[in-house]
């Protein structure tokens, strides 16, 4: 008898290899390029067990147990869940839709504007919806006694709402 032959591997060993073949993928190619389907791993699996039908089937039944979603191209994702990919992909057409952009604070300067708090609602309403303020802020944030505003030109909106407040 062939010592060198090993017997079949359990459906815990697979699956540690296939997320080992995975993660290797990941960190060569910045994401799977190969692997779509269980028969994918075979050829790394017959380099290491004889090749038969029941180590294809325990492939199969541990790539079917770690439950991998699959990209847009059909290619297992290792690192998240079923669960997450879907969150994903909703957080990407709500981003779509709504035309996100990501805008750095790093040159924003901060404009505290204290008020009674019983006013910070309203006030941020109508703040956002005036065309005179409309392109001198980026962000406002409510405080517990005012408002918080972000903006990229501060001397121009302190001269508008000096002009604002002092309005007769």
């Amino acid at each position: 008898m062939d010592q060198t032959l090993k017997k079949n591997p359990s459906r815990a060993e697979c699956e540690k290899t296939i997320r080992r073949i995975l993660i290797t993928e990941i960190l060569q190619n910045g994401k799977n390029k190969h692997f779509r389907m269980a028969t994918d791993f075979i050829t790394y699996f017959e380099a290491l067990y004889p090749a038969s039908d029941s180590l294809t089937k325990q492939v199969q039944r541990a790539v079917k147990a770690m439950n991998m979603p699959k990209d847009e191209d059909g290619f297992f994702i290792i690192d998240r869940t079923p669960e997450q990919v879907a969150q994903d992909r909703e957080l990407h057409t709500l981003f779509e839709q709504s035309q996100t952009q990501i805008v750095s604070l790093d040159e924003c300067e901060t404009l505290f504007l204290s008020l009674d708090p019983a006013y910070r609602e309203f006030v941020t309403y109508r703040f956002t919806q005036s065309d005179t303020l409309r392109d001198k802020y980026v962000t406002i944030q409510q405080t517990n006694n005012g408002l918080l505003i972000y903006t990229k030109d501060k001397k121009k909106l302190e001269q508008v709402l000096q002009r604002l407040m002092m309005l007769s």
